[in-house]
């Protein structure tokens, strides 16, 4: 299972930790992932008083480095996606290259921005 950047929010924000997304994912997957676009995302959006939360938040998952085959991959999702007139923002599309090359289910809030993807494995809601 692979979380994108809204999950990880919605965890911060949410004032019972226990009643968001994130917590159930770790309760039924033994493995979760997030893009290093994930983690940029995050470390960009933190102020200074939140980087310490945000490290040991981050230091749960497997993070997944954006390669050339993610980078093919983005540029093939981007064409389909281009031919349909349905443009995602490139960390989205980053986001969701790196969940189909690896073969990882994707859970986000923002799933607008995903459903039009072909080959990617959405989580239903």
């Amino acid at each position: 299972m692979m979380i994108d950047t809204t999950i990880l929010i919605e965890y911060f924000r949410k004032t019972d930790k226990n009643n968001s997304k994130l917590v159930g994912h770790f309760e039924n997957y033994d493995f979760l992932y997030i893009s290093c676009i994930t983690e940029f995302e995050i470390i960009t959006g933190a102020t200074p008083a939140q980087l310490q939360f945000w490290n040991q938040m981050l230091s749960r998952f497997s993070i997944i480095e954006f390669d050339s085959i993610i980078a093919r991959q983005a540029a093939k999702i981007e064409k389909q996606l281009k031919t349909r007139r349905k443009i995602i923002d490139k960390p989205d599309l980053f986001i969701a290259a790196t969940a189909v090359t690896n073969g990882l289910v994707l859970d986000s809030l923002n799933r607008k921005h995903f459903i039009h993807i072909n080959d990617l494995d959405l989580l239903p809601e």
